[in-house]
């Protein structure tokens, strides 16, 4: 079992910046890929950036050259910063662990973004 801990949300003005956590315990040498995604109010939950084994990354367009994804190996934590935040970045944040069999998930943490 794989267990994720999110962290780092809150209120912040546009323009402004955000670094959010993800802490992973139990099982997580069975993790291939950690992923952030994002859910505004009513809709679908989007990918928002992803950090492979290998150390390879991925993100959307919508947030390339202003948000990057990074990963502490020893705190087997990854991180998302978020910087120049747009009033449409508001959502809550997931962390999401991939692995063979099975995705799990944290249980969000919002981020609100005042115009």
């Amino acid at each position: 079992q794989v267990q994720l801990e999110e962290s780092g949300g809150g209120l912040v003005q546009a323009g402004g910046s955000l670094r959010l956590s993800c802490a992973a315990s139990g099982t997580t040498f069975l993790i291939n890929s950690i992923a952030w995604y994002r859910q505004a109010p009513g809709k679908q939950r989007d990918l928002v950036a992803s950090i492979s084994r290998s150390g390879s990354t991925n993100y959307a367009d919508s947030v390339k050259a202003r948000f990057t994804i990074s990963r502490d190996n020893a705190k087997n934590t990854v991180y998302l910063q978020m910087n120049s935040l747009k009033p449409e970045d508001t959502a809550v944040y997931y962390c999401n662990g991939r692995t063979v069999v099975k995705d799990y998930w944290g249980q969000g943490t919002q981020v609100t973004v005042s115009s």
